[in-house]
């Protein structure tokens, strides 16, 4: 659940404001259809378990679709800034690297792709609260993403450790993209409070 902080400025244009707060509330409501589809047809698996066909493209298809909206945030806030956001950059990288990782896990079991998709919660979660960290004060609107970074970092923790459990099932992941989608919808009411005092 990672999101590339806001432009290094103090004046951020509207239009951008707009459109990541837009991104924002779709990367909601992929995460809810996201949530409702494994709840529904794989949070029964445990952890010895091999995925199912639909567990396996639904796992995939969750770090891949992070990377592509990290990319499209990254385009915006280098629009923004006329900079190149080597965070931004960073995120996708590691969101593409989870990807492949995933692929591979998925031919295993529940617990090793549990195992890779800890460690890739827990690298974004730091990278996102790092960035948080670092510009909360030239920026502001950054106290969601400190919150889902730390969160991030946590759960990935977390995931890593429950691998090895012969209990552990998909639904802890469903848990941790149902808070992700939480925190963006928090960070998309306050992109949307920013842009109206800076509108006035």
């Amino acid at each position: 659940m990672t999101q590339t902080a806001l432009p290094s400025s103090t004046t951020t244009p509207s239009t951008t404001l707009s459109g990541l707060r837009s991104l924002h509330l779709i990367r909601v409501a992929f995460s809810l259809v996201w949530v409702a589809l494994v709840a529904t047809t794989s949070a029964s698996l445990v952890s010895p378990d091999k995925p199912t066909v639909i567990a396996a493209v639904l796992l995939v298809a969750y770090p891949l679709w992070d990377a592509v909206a990290t990319l499209v945030e990254r385009r915006m806030t280098t629009a923004a800034t006329g900079s190149t956001d080597r965070v931004g950059t960073l995120n996708m990288a590691l969101g593409l690297a989870a990807t492949a990782g995933m692929i591979i896990a998925v031919f295993s079991t529940i617990g090793t792709t549990l195992l890779v998709f800890g460690v890739w919660a827990l690298l974004s979660g730091a990278i996102q609260l790092t960035v948080a960290i670092r510009r909360r004060r030239t920026v502001g609107a950054q106290w969601p993403m400190l919150i889902s970074g730390g969160l991030s970092v946590l759960a990935g923790a977390n995931f890593a450790a429950m691998s090895t459990s012969a209990t552990s099932s998909l639904s802890t992941i469903a848990g941790y993209s149902a808070f992700g989608a939480f925190w963006f919808l928090v960070s998309a009411i306050t992109l949307s409070i920013r842009s109206r005092r800076e509108n006035r």
